[in-house]
């Protein structure tokens, strides 16, 4: 892969070692008592919200509202962060993407 073809997501400086605040679920569902599809690992805080997939959609609003970025997936297996800020995912080696 040629430099030229990579980009690296300008908000990888936000990214932190967090803990999870639950292993529960979403933390906004949890409180308001609605469902989540799939969850995601806010990675600048460790906050814990539903994905876009959700019906409420947490992340994104944690997302917008505090200005963590970069959320990874909770689902057994998956191995990929996303951008709310650029709406882009980000795969490993994390930070870049063709």
């Amino acid at each position: 892969m040629s430099q030229s073809n990579i980009w690296q997501d300008p908000d990888l400086g936000m990214v932190r070692d967090v803990v999870a605040h639950t292993s529960d679920g979403c933390v906004g569902c949890l409180a308001l008592g609605t469902r989540w599809n799939h969850l995601m690992l806010c990675l600048s805080c460790g906050y814990v919200g539903c994905s876009d997939s959700s019906p409420m959609r947490h992340a994104r609003h944690h997302a917008e509202t505090s200005g963590h970025p970069i959320a990874q997936s909770l689902h057994a297996g998956d191995d990929w962060r996303w951008c709310y800020a650029h709406d882009a995912p980000i795969t490993a080696p994390y930070g870049y993407r063709t």
